[in-house]
């Protein structure tokens, strides 16, 4: 697929941190202030529904959140199908929800497998085996019933090519909340994700999520026994605990290649998928264009460390190229960027104003 680069640079030299909740919203409106506001109107009498379709550590959670940090939270609704499935399992030791969710399914649920045989399935169900495609259906239509009057972003759905195959799933929950609907299409290279996943640090007590390497947070620790420098948690009350890499992090994408690459293969065929109007965001731009595109700060920073001669760690930054899909050196956008062009290109596609 050709994800076009879509342009965020500005020639006033303002420059705004965006990693601060307060210049973040400056940003925003200093970058497509008329499109958020033409979003807003619409969303006082309107809602819509849209398909986030990315690889796996694609950043669909945080645009979502970005988004409706910069349109409104109260109108904005993250529907992410593997945390509701998760959820299922603590709703199943309940019985008063349990009865809710039965009662519920067998008004709402069709498909080949009885609601007994459906119930049971829930309650064995192994992490490992997808449930099937019109149980998902039946549950995401629980939960958008939940959401009535909000923007509903789907995150996890379509999960397979078959689902993609059956725009019969789309227009059924559309229509079951009389919205439009539109496509999301991210494009990350694997590379990106794959040091995403390596630097990750967690903090063990609140897990807060940091990258030693592209979000470090504001203290760093050094190590004399491995020689190695650590990120400590920021966080009150967490007694500047030192974060730590997760499990199997060290093996990069490689645990979750085929999911990936699953997952490039459902955003092509939602591509080619006809009569749904599409939103597309890509994550990196050439780095010998990238300054025609974007402002400096739109772009992801790298990390590195070294002790200083008064033995406090100095925090080394760099611009950050990694090798797209296609092996072409590349910068990898902020987040926000990233939202503001989502952010017009809804405004075109729903044909606002």
């Amino acid at each position: 697929m050709d994800f076009p680069i879509f342009k965020t640079k500005t020639e006033s030299g303002r420059k705004f941190n965006l990693a601060d909740l307060k210049e973040r919203h400056e940003y925003f409106q200093f970058k497509c202030g008329p499109e958020i506001e033409k979003l807003q109107e619409y969303l006082t009498t309107n809602t819509f529904m849209a398909y986030l379709l990315g690889k796996k550590n694609s950043g669909k959670g945080t645009y979502s959140k970005m988004f409706a940090e910069a349109v409104g939270a109260d109108k904005i609704a993250h529907l992410s199908v593997g945390d509701m499935v998760r959820s299922l399992d603590e709703e199943l030791q309940d019985e008063s929800k349990k009865k809710e969710l039965v009662d519920f399914l067998a008004d709402n649920y069709r498909g080949f497998y009885s609601l007994e045989e459906i119930m049971d399935s829930l309650q064995s169900r192994s992490t490992k085996k997808l449930l099937p495609d019109e149980l998902v259906l039946a549950l995401l239509k629980r939960e958008i019933t939940k959401r009535k009057g909000k923007v509903i972003l789907l995150d996890g759905f379509p999960r397979n090519l078959d689902q993609v195959s059956f725009s019969l799933f789309f227009r059924d929950l559309v229509e079951y909340r009389d919205d439009p609907d539109l496509f999301i299409l991210i494009d990350v290279p694997m590379n990106i994700i794959n040091e995403r996943i390596k630097w990750r640090r967690i903090c063990p007590k609140c897990q807060e999520s940091r990258s030693l390497r592209l979000l470090p947070s504001s203290k760093i620790g050094y190590d004399e026994k491995t020689k190695e420098f650590y990120l400590i948690c920021d966080q009150a009350g967490c007694c500047e605990a030192r974060m730590v890499m997760k499990e199997g992090d060290e093996k990069g994408i490689e645990p979750i290649k085929e999911r990936l690459l699953m997952d490039e293969e459902i955003i092509k065929r939602a591509d080619s998928l006809y009569g749904v109007p599409k939103v597309l965001l890509r994550n990196a731009i050439p780095a010998d264009v990238a300054k025609d595109y974007a402002d400096d700060y739109e772009m992801t920073p790298a990390y590195s460390y070294k002790m200083g001669e008064n033995g406090k760690v100095e925090i080394i930054e760099e611009p950050w190229i990694v090798n797209d899909d296609n092996g072409v050196p590349s910068v990898s956008l902020q987040a926000a960027p990233v939202v503001v062009a989502m952010i017009k290109q809804l405004v075109k596609a729903l044909k606002i104003g």
